[in-house]
């Protein structure tokens, strides 16, 4: 089974891929992971993304999608994989169907995680992390017995940067705009799978295998 899935910060994408992963034994690609591999092996294609980078730019789709293509036509995704991450824009999930066709590979689902604004903003400003283990914590659930110190290791525990209001929204805006493209292009094709993310772990869980025909 060959999968995207999408999901805003805060919507628990992250534990979702896991779980996705271990269970229908796909093979987990992400950008970031493609993107760093690329470029601390030095390969061409990592050091010409490494020429934009390095001047401030945005790496070009057809470098991206010159390094997805290349990671999927690995041996370990020919029995199945879950896109994370990629597609970003609609050129870039037009340039990813014709990769896929001449790989002989389509896509069987996009799954989209969705849960309300309100409910991400709430999620994202509230999290603070250690800066040794990287436990996460929350304030509006489970915290440090010690405010500021993590009951793991001892380390500092803090707010990130991008888990400020100011940073959770322009990643939720950047998010939007995402969608607002991808979501009609896939489900126009009869791809697209609407996860209600606003419940328990696992309750989203049962809801995506079944979305899934598992």
């Amino acid at each position: 089974m060959n999968i995207v899935l999408l999901g805003a910060a805060g919507a628990g994408k992250g534990t979702q891929a896991a779980k996705l992963v271990e269970t229908l034994g796909l093979t987990h690609i992400s950008t970031g992971d493609i993107f760093r591999k690329n470029v601390s092996e030095g390969t061409p294609l990592g050091l010409e993304a490494k020429r934009y980078m390095d001047a401030g730019q945005l790496v070009p789709d057809g470098v991206v999608i010159r390094m997805v293509k290349d990671r999927l036509a690995q041996p370990d995704c020919a029995n199945g994989f879950m896109l994370d991450g990629f597609p970003r824009t609609l050129p870039q999930a037009e340039a990813l169907d014709v990769a896929l066709d001449s790989l002989g590979a389509t896509l069987d689902a996009v799954v989209a995680i969705e849960v309300p604004r309100d409910v991400l903003m709430g999620r994202l400003t509230a999290r603070r992390q250690c800066r040794g283990c990287g436990r996460i914590y929350n304030v509006m659930g489970e915290m440090p017995a010690d405010e500021g110190v993590c009951d793991g290791c001892g380390g500092e525990v803090y707010q990130r940067d991008d888990d400020t209001v100011e940073a959770a929204t322009k990643r939720l805006d950047d998010y939007a705009a995402v969608t607002s493209q991808l979501v009609p292009y896939y489900q126009s094709r009869g791809l697209l799978k609407t996860i209600d993310g606003n419940r328990a772990v696992d309750a989203v869980f049962v809801d995506t295998l079944a979305a899934l025909g598992r």
